[in-house]
């Protein structure tokens, strides 16, 4: 009789964070190498280190959105919740999870279109309102990158921490120290890379999982099997407020609240962080909306209408459904099974919290070979997303910071080392800070839960600077103030008048959190758009101007190449004692004239503009509207075919998940290869032809 789940020695944990760690980081630094000597691009200069020369093609944004959404949130808090809530929470995951993403792509056409010259988010907002509305948005999103950054790096550690005995504060420095090696050498195209190989190794991860549970497990081996055991759950562990106790239900009074808890989170995490807009600034501007709304869409899914009992079926997400779906309510299933880790006991509450749910599955399902599993799969989700959130801070540091308030006419290289030491500055906080919340019994659950109430009454005011027109400067510097202070005012109250005490557990409760999340997230609206009326003032910042489209000034290879076809263009080092004395000579990459930033074409913004609403359209009646809500006030309990179709088709997502993020990159960045390549061989060529000539003069 145990309630542990630690199946590993504490050395396997060290030695998959440090050892995989360190050869992912190897493994980047040379990728950067290759890029420094045979592309166009140089992480020497601002420009390609923090925007990557806005160049990046739309395959490469959708793997980086899927990535940096692929939080260990998402594989371990959507699996917690389908162990909660059944078959609902996976999907409110998914669809709340995933329209803010389709709506960001309407701020990275008005980012294009209006600011094209950006860096970052608060330098949009300096130009429109003045430096206090900076100030303001610079607190709010450094604020937000910290709270993600633990949500990512306190899951991680915490899982790492159960199944191997490995020392949790240990591993919240190590986890961000590894990834902070790489991105300080390769800059935002670096985690770029990074993310599209961590995607590769993601999915194996959860195609490996998904068919040993629904195909190839002794345990469960068929959706059908695992229908039947999710009916003996529902019996011997009912869930309170659902329909029947059922796991197989949508009708979750449970499942609901926290669909809400999270539609503010995602909005929040989505809306102000920084790694979301600096991918809309690093996009090519014809493909930025594509980018977003099938980045959207490989990490959720469109819905598609399938006859199958109620004549509705959703297809899910590639990995927040199909994911939780496997190994949440496998988690269910094999509770009461001698293979499952903690047999005969269930899973603790705080065990549940920390997430462990998914790592107890792959337990049950493969011994300790499903330990290591999870946990690469879990390392991947963690140092992806948290590449992105190291680049996005330092950037605020570098350009909001640094340059805007210090030294607004520094050089490109010294932008370049403020930002390598910004990294390193948010990597140690970032550790210190998962290591006072773990010491204070606080845990990702509680993390996200709480997230919108702190931040979230900046999320919707942020993107009404660009989206709507009339937005005034009062409103942009107050209703996130005001949002935030009546969030916390509520959040304590109903904390304080539903459980009789504030403490980590009353405030955690999703309730009591819903109640302080909808106050911050409503009140920040409701006040941006009257204090627009009452005071419209506008107080722009003339000195930011330039951002709508300013002309970069380079040096060297830190240009964007006047030829977009042309994106590879291989260059030697003119000093190379190879190219010299095999008489084999190319010229640098001649970049010394100005490159104009400018705004993107109004005819391609109405186009971005017609083509981002019609897919949120589309999604928001259909995901989040219609599918929802129909299965949940039916109260319909899934018959196994309804069940097993479910499975099928969010299997079927997956793969054009794969499609998306897997497939398209590679396609759309053969020329890029090719150049590497190429440049490579003739390297080579004159390697080998240099020691030749050296072999035939010392014969001589």
């Amino acid at each position: 009789m145990s309630n542990s789940l630690q199946v590993l020695p504490a050395s396997a944990g060290y030695g998959i964070v440090i050892g995989i760690g360190t050869i992912f980081a190897l493994f980047m630094l040379s990728l950067t190498a290759l890029q420094n000597r045979y592309t166009s691009f140089s992480t020497h200069f601002a420009e390609e280190f923090n925007t990557a020369s806005r160049t990046v093609k739309p395959g490469l944004i959708s793997a980086g959105i899927v990535s940096s959404w692929t939080w260990s949130a998402t594989l371990l808090t959507s699996s917690t919740f389908a162990y909660s809530y059944g078959v609902s929470g996976p999907m409110w995951y998914a669809a709340t999870g995933t329209l803010q993403i389709l709506l960001f792509g309407l701020i990275a056409i008005k980012i294009k279109a209006s600011a094209a010259g950006a860096h970052t988010m608060p330098e949009i907002v300096r130009s429109r309102h003045g430096k206090l509305a900076h100030l303001t948005y610079l607190y709010y999103g450094l604020a937000t990158n910290m709270l993600v950054g633990a949500c990512l790096v306190l899951g991680g550690a915490q899982v790492v921490g159960a199944i191997t005995g490995m020392n949790v504060y240990a591993a919240s420095f190590l986890i961000p120290l590894v990834v902070a090696v790489y991105v300080i050498a390769g800059g935002l195209r670096a985690t770029f890379i990074a993310d599209y190989v961590h995607t590769v190794i993601l999915f194996i991860a959860i195609l490996v999982f998904g068919f040993l549970v629904v195909a190839r497990s002794e345990v469960i081996g068929s959706p059908a099997k695992l229908y039947e055991l999710l009916l003996v759950a529902s019996e011997k562990m009912p869930i309170d407020r659902n329909a029947g106790g059922s796991y197989l239900t949508f009708r979750s009074v449970g499942g609901l609240i926290f669909a809400c808890d999270l539609f503010v989170a995602g909005f929040t995490t989505v809306w102000l962080d920084q790694a979301y807009w600096q991918r809309a600034i690093a996009s090519k501007p014809e493909t930025s909306v594509i980018a977003y709304i099938f980045g959207g869409i490989a990490w959720y899914g469109m819905l598609i209408p399938l006859l199958l009992n109620l004549g509705i079926q959703a297809n899910e997400s590639g990995i927040p459904f199909g994911f939780a779906t496997i190994m949440g309510l496998g988690c269910a299933a094999l509770t009461g099974d001698p293979s499952f880790p903690t047999y005969p006991n269930a899973l603790t509450t705080a065990q549940v919290e920390s997430g462990l749910s998914a790592p107890a599955t792959a337990i049950a399902l493969m011994g300790k070979g499903g330990a290591v599993l999870i946990l690469i799969l879990l390392f991947m989700a963690v140092t992806s997303s948290t590449s992105a959130e190291l680049i996005a801070v330092s950037s605020l540091l570098t350009f909001d910071v640094y340059k805007t308030y210090y030294r607004p006419n520094t050089d490109s290289q010294t932008l370049v080392r403020v930002s390598h030491w910004g990294i390193a500055l948010y990597a140690i906080v970032l550790a210190v800070f998962c290591c006072i919340l773990n010491a204070a019994g606080i845990s990702l659950t509680w993390v996200l839960t709480v997230l919108g109430v702190i931040v979230g009454g900046a999320a919707l005011p942020v993107g009404m600077i660009l989206l709507w027109e009339p937005m005034s400067t009062v409103a942009a510097i107050g209703a996130p103030w005001i949002g935030f202070c009546c969030g916390i005012t509520v959040w304590f109250v109903t904390a304080y008048k539903r459980s009789g005490t504030i403490n980590v557990a009353s405030t955690g409760d999703t309730t009591n959190a819903l109640a302080g999340n909808l106050a911050s997230f409503g009140v920040g609206f409701i006040m941006a758009v009257v204090l627009s009326y009452v005071f419209p003032k506008k107080c722009a910042d003339p000195n930011a101007s330039a951002i709508a489209g300013v002309a970069v000034v380079q040096d060297e290879r830190d240009q964007i190449p006047r030829d977009k076809g042309d994106e590879t263009k291989v260059s030697e080092k003119t000093d190379s004692p190879l190219a010299e004395s095999s008489g084999f000579r190319n010229e640098l990459v001649d970049f010394l004239e100005s490159h104009d930033v400018e705004p993107m074409d109004p005819v391609l913004v109405k186009k971005g503009e017609r083509i981002a609403w019609v897919a949120n359209g589309v999604f928001f009646f259909g995901a989040v509207v219609l599918v929802p809500f129909t299965l949940f006030g039916s109260g319909y309990i899934y018959s196994r075919s309804f069940f097993t179709g479910w499975v099928v088709v969010s299997f079927i997502w997956i793969w054009v998940s794969v499609l998306i993020c897997v497939v398209w990159p590679v396609v759309e960045s053969l020329g890029a290869l090719r150049g590497i390549s190429a440049g490579l061989w003739m390297d080579l060529r004159s390697l080998f032809g240099y020691a030749k000539e050296r072999r035939r003069s010392e014969t001589v």
